[in-house]
């Protein structure tokens, strides 16, 4: 006999994923004795057997791990060889000093979703059925380790049933924490703001009628509310705009399955892959003719619509197909404008009193409140806009050893980035830190993060700019626990946040494309189109947009019109708007007003932001002259762009400033010449794109860097950044864009984090 022993550490995302019990299986399967434990460390298994056996079992776990293991070390050694009587699993192991990766929420698996709709199954239509291999995670954990006791399902003891399963290696339940059924577990039940109507699969059937009817209803989801209407149903998708003050902003939708997407949206090979991933997010679409006529109604002014399939078993059973029950339904976040979703169900019977006609509720509460991810393809790759829900808090693995530091994040699309070791832990999606509201759900999430994954910083970063809450929070936590604390400026966290995306090993050099809407510059103005020459650790400022005027600095922001004619004034070319729909937009006394503004600088800041520009065109050419959410006129300008339009207007350089005047002249005169909306869209396009190529090769020749970071705001832009790409592969260059973390200020935080470490030596290779 040529016994061996092997024992293995694996790390990364490996507890909470039916780990234990799918090695257990192969153990079985190939006659090994031993053991498996789950320790602070991550997965320790030590394994006894003949030789060809025990590889044989190394090579099934290297190749066939859980579905939603994510494996970043497998170390195997040799240990003197001990025979065992069986192969055990032996009880968790805990040490208050380690850590390891929460695995986050996930789709219901194939198994599940059969027994969901199995009459002869106990969970038959039972919308809480999970496993090991899927269900609640992240949402539902207090503090770790993550056991049933420490997650928001210790209100429900296991029925005898349910027991039997969890503590039986052999079935896919094992230690499956979320585990319930319809006699032990959650309930779901029907409400008005005053009395319950039905329960059970009786609540569920009557949500379904009142949908069907076109009413609006708040439905308690995984990571919080949702209001959900029939998307096809005007009368329903324009009273919910009405109740929810949200006239014009998009909506996301949710269909039953890929057929019916087809429907609406053309789907790639690629979205078709992330449509249906475990991970279940929102992705954009390009619209087909039938989608047209629902983005008028659910997108208004888009060319894309935001699809997402059923990721809990209520949505399957609430979209069920039926004859005349609707295919598409808006799922929107149960929230009034501005503050977090909705979580628990007083709260929602406060606040969406107002919204809903009735409340499809349950009793597990939820720990931690996320939003629905949203992705779009870049280079037939995913590309973040939001991520949140079945994303977080998954880390990125860095290529340094890092101490424990917390980087505060920006005040748009907060999040917030923590590091330990070889990882950083970015936030899902908090939001917009406008108010108290989402100021708590932002310190609640820290801290939150901090508890589960045993980080104590000893860093802080934040942003360079002074008022935003949260570079306050970071200051006061600095100041109170005496610890260093570092200010980034906002493009450089950019393009380190870049960097660290893609694993970038070195401080080397790269050319920085940052181009955004809001960033407060080293000098106190507004920076948002910079050209950086950048490292982790430092950056130079090499080409920026010419300074322009921001009269009333948000105001101008909510109102394109007054940026398009504060451009204009600035530039010398106010006289040729008369009749344009910016000047006609404003009556005399709000003209001479905004003049005064520009002319004496009086609450009038200056700005290089990309963003602004994008506004201010659109605004020049007719389109929204006051918006109603971010970035609206931007989306707007991409959506109208002629796709065969090659021309392209000229930015021309001069030393470091990129001058907007001859942009300007050119637009005017294609305007004078009725040339449509589509092409001059397509024109200023075109001409970001040149710039960008036409900078980084005057760097490259200047400095021999080869390599650049594409990020910001404005690169959410799909024909900006679908163009760049291959034009600077073309041109010999290497592109870094985001495929981990958002290109939007939703990736800021990793930047920061990872410059302040460079800054103050608190890392190693």
């Amino acid at each position: 006999m040529n016994a061996i022993n092997k024992r293995v550490l694996v790390q990364g995302i490996v507890q909470g994923v039916g780990f234990r019990p799918t090695v257990y299986g192969y153990a079985q399967k190939l006659g090994l004795t031993g053991w498996i434990l789950n320790s602070a460390h991550g997965v320790e298994i030590e394994v006894h057997g003949e030789l060809a056996q025990v590889y044989a079992f190394l090579h099934e776990l290297r190749t066939k791990p859980p579905q939603m293991a994510q494996i970043d070390t497998f170390f195997v050694s040799d240990v003197a060889t001990k025979p065992y009587a069986s192969f055990q699993i032996v009880p968790s192991q805990d040490n208050p000093a380690d850590f390891l990766p929460v695995s986050p929420d996930l789709d219901v698996c194939p198994d599940c979703l059969r027994e969901l709709f199995d009459p002869a199954n106990r969970r038959h239509r039972y919308p809480f059925i999970n496993c090991t291999n899927c269900g609640p995670r992240f949402s539902i954990v207090k503090s770790i380790p993550y056991d049933r006791p420490n997650t928001s399902m210790s209100a429900f003891p296991l029925c005898p049933d349910c027991a039997k399963e969890y503590h039986d290696p052999a079935d896919r339940r094992f230690h499956a924490q979320p585990i319930a059924c319809p006699v032990c577990g959650p309930q779901v039940w029907l409400q008005s703001t005053k009395e319950k109507f039905a329960t059970g699969e009786d609540a569920i059937q009557l949500t379904r009628q009142l949908l069907t009817d076109g009413k609006i209803l708040a439905l308690k989801g995984l990571g919080g509310f949702h209001l959900a209407c029939d998307a096809q149903n005007e009368h329903a998708v324009t009273e919910l705009r009405l109740r929810k003050r949200r006239s014009m902003k998009p909506f996301a939708l949710m269909s039953n399955d890929l057929e019916t997407i087809r429907n609406f949206a053309q789907v790639s090979v690629e979205e078709e892959k992330m449509l249906l991933s475990i991970q279940k997010p929102i992705v954009v679409l390009n619209l087909t003719e039938a989608g047209k006529k629902l983005a008028d109604i659910v997108a208004p002014d888009q060319n894309t619509l935001g699809f997402m399939l059923p990721y809990t078993p209520l949505h399957y059973l609430l979209l069920e197909k039926e004859i005349n029950y609707p295919e598409v339904l808006v799922m929107t976040s149960g929230n009034l404008s501005e503050e977090p979703i909705v979580t628990e169900n007083e709260e929602a019977l406060e606040k969406l009193q107002g919204i809903a006609d009735a409340f499809l509720m349950h009793n597990r509460p939820i720990e931690t409140r996320i939003d629905d991810s949203v992705l779009t393809t870049v280079a037939n790759k995913p590309y973040f806009i939001r991520r949140a829900r079945s994303f977080a808090p998954s880390p990125i693995r860095l290529p340094f050893f890092t101490t424990q530091a917390l980087a505060a994040g920006t005040h748009l699309k907060n999040t917030f980035a923590l590091s330990r070791e070889h990882y950083a832990f970015l936030s899902h999606h908090i939001g917009d830190l406008e108010n108290e509201e989402t100021l708590t759900a932002y310190t609640k999430a820290i801290n939150h993060y901090q508890q589960i994954f045993r980080i104590q910083p000893k860093l802080f970063a934040a942003d360079l700019h002074p008022d935003y809450l949260a570079t306050r929070y970071a200051m006061e936590r600095a100041e109170k626990e005496q610890l260093p604390i570092m200010h980034i400026q906002h493009h450089h966290a950019h393009i380190s946040s870049c960097l660290a995306d893609n694993g970038w090993k070195n401080d080397d050099l790269v050319i920085g494309l940052a181009f955004d809407g809001t960033g407060y510059g080293s000098d106190g103005a507004i920076w948002g189109g910079e050209v950086l020459l950048a490292n982790y650790s430092g950056f130079e400022r090499r080409f920026q947009l010419d300074y322009a005027p921001l009269p009333g600095g948000d105001v101008s922001i909510r109102k394109p019109a007054r940026l398009a004619l504060a451009y204009l004034h600035h530039l010398g070319l106010l006289d040729q708007a008369e009749g344009l729909a910016p000047y006609l937009y404003l009556n005399e006394i709000e003209r001479q007003v905004l003049i005064h503004q520009v002319e004496t600088g009086f609450n009038t800041p200056q700005t290089s932001s990309m963003g602004r520009l994008f506004d201010a065109v659109a605004a020049l050419i007719g389109l929204y002259q006051e918006i109603n959410y971010e970035a609206q006129n931007a989306i707007s300008l991409e959506a109208i762009a002629d796709p065969d339009e090659t021309a392209a207007y000229e930015l021309p350089i001069q030393g470091s400033r990129i001058l907007l005047k001859p942009l300007f002249e050119q637009i005017l005169a294609d305007l004078r010449q009725n040339l449509p909306q589509s092409a001059i869209s397509a024109r200023f396009h075109n001409a970001i794109n040149h710039l960008a190529l036409k900078v980084s090769d005057q760097l490259r020749t200047e400095t021999g860097v080869n390599t650049v970071a594409i990020s910001g705001g404005v690169w959410q832009n799909r024909r900006l950044i679908n163009n760049i790409i291959p034009a600077l592969q073309k041109a010999g260059f290497t592109p870094l864009w985001h495929h981990q973390v958002p290109t939007n200020d939703g990736g800021v935080a990793l930047g920061q984090l990872m410059t302040a470490l460079f800054q103050t030596g608190m890392l190693k290779e």
